[in-house]
């Protein structure tokens, strides 16, 4: 047996002059979980590309349990035994969980071109009960939560064989119980004799699930050893190359009377009952509760995305009878969703044109449906791109979707800050992006509220609703069921409050 499961000698990439890796080298055991951190940016990505067979490194070289190791493609490196699990998962909706775990090689009738279909549903169960999945192979995948399409892809790698399983923030949609399901596989897989790479920005998760860390800044890597080794502060101080003293940066202003959102009996059958609040100027609003409590929902609904059957909404001073997204921005409301891939940018768009979205008609020279003014758009794409520290090329050449996750999220907000709006709804602001880039989301944050928007948050994370928010809303079932102050937080108190399957929704004279 080999002494090292992967060992990675003197990795290089770069990549039109810019230095992605630089002589990165690490050896991981066979049986292993290794941990690896490192901000968006710092060479995770690339690394990983490199050992999944999409990139070549410059330099350096690579040994698998003993052997060189050169992947020319994806197939290569499925066939040499190594297997990834996305957090955005490579599943086909419209077929059955079956058919996924063999597209690549359905059991055959005796080594005819036919399909042994029992043979396939027979494995299937197999494989499924191998992770605890137990639905019946010919479901949909579409039908699937986000847990249990991520038990599928672990099943595949299961059938392949695989040795070496790479996890990419495996947790970023997952439920507590499915996120304690998987680290119970984990540790299952393990213990099997797989090998596991476990990247994720939960840093929390990195320490339970882990044997040793390897921490990469600015393309190198920093620091590596056993998990032992390891606190919280060592991982970000290692991560961001300095210490962070207070993970949410105080802000210097306080919430003031004028309400900027107004929201009064809102109900939708089935989504929201009766909910009412009020959000005042320079105030961060925290919104918590459990999956399906209706936190998207109730914003979807406020935005005018989705319709509601009974209530009232105001903005500043006007009433909006009725809701539509395009309402909504005219009078100052943006939406920064939870999904920014999808909902959020123009992936192939530049940096530049996606920052430009909203305000193209501002700069009509012949009216509005007239010629762009691009030099004013340009500028004021510029001013937004350096207020923010938007890393990335040329914005008028760089595409959105090579940008990092934490960086992809500040063109999101920045788009909504050329349009100055008076309020700011923010869905899972920080979701999948590493803690120095939440640090900046959260002066970012801090700064709007000083300069006078009203923000509306919602986070799965309680710790991050505590340390930004001026106050906290808390909802369960569609309704709002508690509030608490800052200087009043007690933990307990408010999961108790969202674990709340019943009883009256809290006064609404008591949301202000």
């Amino acid at each position: 047996m080999a002494e090292w499961a992967l060992e990675v000698n003197g990795i290089s990439k770069s990549f039109f002059g810019v230095r992605a890796l630089s002589e990165v080298s690490l050896c991981v055991s066979e049986g292993q979980t290794l941990g690896l951190i490192g901000e968006n940016g710092a060479g995770k990505s690339t690394l990983m590309n490199i050992l999944g067979g999409v990139i070549v490194q410059d330099e350096g070289a690579i040994t698998l349990f003993g052997e060189k190791y050169h992947p020319a493609c994806p197939a290569d490196a499925t066939r040499a035994g190594i297997a990834f699990i996305h957090q955005e998962l490579n599943l086909f909706g419209n077929l059955s969980i079956a058919d996924n775990l063999f597209i690549d090689g359905f059991p055959q009738i005796h080594k005819s071109p036919l399909i042994d279909k029992r043979s396939t549903h027979r494995q299937a169960e197999e494989l499924l009960t191998s992770v605890d999945l137990h639905i019946p192979p010919k479901t949909p995948i579409e039908r699937l939560a986000p847990g249990e399409k991520q038990l599928v892809e672990i099943a595949k790698a299961m059938r392949r064989k695989s040795r070496i399983i790479i996890f990419d923030e495996p947790t970023t949609s997952l439920t507590a119980a499915e996120r304690r399901r998987l680290f119970a596989i984990i540790k299952r897989l393990q213990d099997q004799g797989q090998t596991i790479i476990y990247i994720s920005h939960t840093l929390e998760d990195v320490l339970q699930v882990s044997d040793a860390i390897a921490v990469l800044r600015d393309g190198r890597l920093v620091s590596d050893g056993p998990c032992s080794d390891y606190s919280i502060n060592r991982m970000i101080s290692d991560m961001v190359g300095r210490k962070i003293e207070q993970m949410y940066p105080a802000r210097s202003t306080n919430p003031e009377t004028t309400s900027v959102l107004e929201v009064q009996g809102l109900s939708q059958p089935g989504i929201v009952r009766d909910i009412s609040f009020k959000l005042q100027k320079k105030e961060v609003l925290g919104l918590f509760g459990l999956m399906g409590a209706g936190r998207s929902e109730l914003v979807r609904i406020i935005f005018g995305l989705d319709p509601f059957r009974a209530g009232t909404i105001r903005i500043e001073e006007t009433d909006i009878a009725k809701p539509s997204s395009a309402l909504s921005i005219r009078h100052g409301l943006a939406f920064v969703t939870e999904n920014r891939r999808e909902e959020g940018l123009l992936m192939e768009a530049s940096v530049s044109e996606n920052l430009d979205l909203l305000t193209l008609r501002k700069f009509a020279k012949l009216g509005p449906v007239g010629l762009i003014d691009w030099i004013r758009t340009s500028k004021g794409a510029h001013q937004i791109s350096k207020r923010l520290n938007i890393k990335s090329g040329p914005i008028r050449k760089h595409r959105a979707k090579n940008l990092s996750g934490g960086n992809q999220q500040k063109v999101v907000i920045g788009k909504w800050l050329l349009n100055e709006p008076a309020v700011l709804i923010l869905d899972e602001p920080t979701r999948g992006i590493d803690v120095g880039a939440k640090y900046e989301i959260y002066r970012i944050i801090n700064r709007l509220a000083e300069e006078g928007a009203g923000i509306l948050y919602i986070s799965s994370e309680l710790e991050e609703l505590m340390g930004m928010c001026d106050r906290i809303l808390v909802m369960s079932n569609g309704r709002l069921k508690a509030e608490f102050h800052r200087g009043d937080y007690e933990q307990e108190a408010i999961l108790q409050a969202a674990f709340s399957a019943s009883g009256s929704s809290a006064n609404s004279d008591n949301m202000n």
